[in-house]
């Protein structure tokens, strides 16, 4: 079927492939056509929640990651790269990016309507920050672009009731909580950044990992111990967060 106008459009179907259109090319007849390669440029949309460097993932935090992911699965004191963006979608292109611009290996991906999350992981730190730099090129941002964190919830409760450390395991992925420990519960914003606190909660305190959540509105973070175990972490995870730099966070939690 013939248009009626003496001008047709051709786009390159790899373009297709690989990112939006770009604007539509006029075909000569009988006349070569210069094909450009396109430069993938994100859209300004893309809003950087989580941006965070694991130096080296402690024993825990490596199983459970192992337990929940659904990728290659990390193992223990290999660095690790967690990266979260809104809107969801928008986590298959920079996992593109960081799978092609650096030796780094996906554990985790999870694409949600509002939000997406990324897990790499390599046994060199150097890998992991090649990675991230190749996303914020594209992003055309700095780590200074990504959202401070904030802790929504921190809270220790002592002396657990066995009907609720019930509960509570049968929910976690990680270790099990017993009757009469501490239990600590730590909510962030973004949620990527509970599993920094995790990783250095338990670099300080001889802790047990309950259950991590990296994704969604809001982080959640679960430990047990004894008393004096889950102090020393509480204060290590909440201090890990303050030294992470960004754009304020004060607005409110958006999830459409």
């Amino acid at each position: 079927m013939t248009l009626p106008t003496s001008e047709t459009h051709d786009y390159d179907a790899r373009e297709f492939v690989l990112g939006a259109p770009v604007a539509p090319r006029l075909a000569v007849s009988s006349s070569p056509v210069l094909l450009l390669e396109r430069v993938p440029v994100a859209s300004p949309n893309v809003d950087l929640r989580t941006l965070v460097y694991l130096d080296s993932l402690q024993p825990q935090l490596a199983s459970f990651l192992a337990t929940v992911a659904k990728g290659y699965l990390p193992i223990e004191e290999q660095a690790a790269l967690f990266v979260e963006v809104q809107p969801g979608i928008s986590i298959q292109r920079i996992t593109d990016v960081a799978l092609k611009g650096a030796n780094v290996t996906p554990g985790m991906m999870i694409v949600e309507r509002a939000f997406g999350m990324l897990e790499v992981h390599a046994d060199d730190p150097g890998d992991t920050h090649a990675a991230g730099d190749a996303i914020l090129n594209y992003l055309g941002m700095t780590e200074e672009d990504r959202l401070t964190p904030r802790v929504v919830t921190s809270e220790i409760i002592t002396g657990t009731d066995a009907y609720q450390t019930m509960l509570i395991n049968r929910m976690r992925h990680g270790d099990a909580l017993l009757k009469g420990q501490a239990l600590y519960i730590m909510e962030t914003h973004p949620a990527g950044y509970a599993v920094l606190a995790a990783n250095e909660a338990e670099k300080a305190s001889p802790i047990r990992l309950l259950e991590v959540v990296t994704f969604g509105a809001f982080g959640r973070l679960y430990l047990g111990g004894g008393d004096d175990e889950i102090k020393e972490a509480a204060h290590a995870a909440e201090q890990c967060l303050k030294n992470i730099t960004g754009r304020p966070n004060d607005a409110p939690v958006n999830v459409q």
